[in-house]
């Protein structure tokens, strides 16, 4: 089955009890068993739920997996992939990455004997001269969060020892549908089901998928010994909002090279990131290993960088919110929302200035996007 055939069907055949055509949402903590030891796959709902395990067979299906953990936001599946190190053990992560991301392995694991390097992804020389004999696990985003850089994901892999190192692709950009970085090498892949997946700015969740059995037990184990899972009508709304996956991607990616094209355009703009554009550093690399090149555009306009809250104001159809990957379009400020955390030097130092806004474009009309950012533009060139 094709991609779009599995998002509907893996997972979620009709209910044997009743018949109902969509998956039920099963609100129970407990099953009843028959016999002390005896029970039908389900004891307890931190262990698993049947609108849960739905979940996760329709998610590991479109990463072309065998196995999925589904977890209640994309940070609690991080979490849990990071349970793969131990004290002492080395991970070499992209240096621009989501905030949440940076704050898990700078501020919290990094007390318990972890250690991190953060290297620029885009050069694989860096890549190789921050490998270490004791690096554990190497942690890519791609496309990064937010200057929209792309990591080699085939390359990065073919430079560590896969028996000794592990590679993990966030792949919450791209989604499953552009994107299939098992399938370039990598050994997990981790969502934040929140964006893309569930795609309606409705639900928080994450996931965690591989296709290796050692890999998954680990997961698994610590996903029911941490308990950090999503809720049935967590798991069943972001179940409902994959199957139009497909759909959403091609639109949003449509809408997103229309808004970069204008932007790049545009006289009182600096500069775009977005890797469909001719002019993106690794745009390249993006063709190669992505069927489109999805829905995220940041950029920086002319002037100080004050001219940006000018332009935060000034939108009707892009809200200024935290988040992104729903169909409606979403602004962010990341030095001052997502990636706040991340101290300014550092931050700056990576290009992450107060100066950039980041879009997620939505799959409204686009000629109606596009006249929201020229008024916006205009407005705030002249509140300078």
């Amino acid at each position: 089955m094709k991609f779009s055939t599995r998002a509907i069907h893996v997972g979620q055949e009709a209910d044997p009890t009743t018949g109902a055509t969509i998956v039920p949402i099963y609100q129970t903590s407990t099953y009843t068993q028959s016999a002390v030891g005896e029970h039908k796959g389900f004891d307890y709902s931190r262990t698993v739920n049947p609108t849960r395990s739905a979940l996760e067979a329709q998610l590991a299906s479109l990463e072309n997996a065998q196995y999925c953990s589904a977890f209640s936001s994309g940070m609690a599946a991080t979490a849990a992939v990071l349970n793969l190190c131990s004290a002492g053990d080395h991970i070499v992560v992209t240096d621009d990455l989501y905030g949440g991301t940076y704050r898990l392995f700078s501020r919290v694991l990094s007390r318990y004997g972890m250690s991190f390097s953060y290297v620029d992804m885009s050069d694989l020389a860096a890549v190789r001269a921050a490998i270490r004999p004791e690096t554990k696990l190497i942690w890519i985003e791609t496309p990064t969060n937010p200057l929209l850089k792309i990591v080699d994901i085939a390359a990065v892999c073919a430079l560590r020892d896969p028996q000794r190192t592990t590679v993990v692709v966030d792949n919450t950009f791209a989604s499953p549908y552009f994107q299939q970085p098992l399938a370039l090498g990598a050994d997990v892949v981790v969502h934040s089901t929140t964006k893309y997946i569930g795609g309606h700015s409705d639900v928080v969740g994450g996931a965690a998928i591989t296709d290796r059995a050692e890999i998954y037990d680990i997961i698994k184990f610590h996903q029911n010994a941490v308990g950090g899972v999503p809720g049935p009508h967590d798991a069943w709304l972001t179940m409902r909002g994959a199957k139009t996956l497909a759909i959403r991607m091609r639109e949003h990616a449509a809408n997103a090279a229309r808004v970069a094209e204008f932007l790049e355009k545009h006289d009182e703009v600096e500069r775009v990131y977005y890797p469909g554009l001719a002019s993106h550093p690794q745009h390249a690399i993006a063709k190669a290993q992505m069927s489109g090149f999805g829905g995220m555009v940041s950029f920086v306009l002319r002037g100080p960088a004050e001219r940006a809250f000018a332009f935060a104001r000034e939108t009707k159809l892009f809200s200024l919110a935290e988040s992104l990957g729903g169909v409606e379009s979403l602004l962010c400020h990341p030095a001052r929302m997502t990636h706040g955390s991340i101290p300014k030097e550092d931050r700056e130092r990576r290009g992450v200035t107060d100066g950039l806004l980041r879009l997620s474009v939505g799959i409204e009309d686009c000629d109606d996007l596009l006249a929201d950012l020229r008024r916006a533009i205009e407005r705030s060139a002249r509140a300078q």
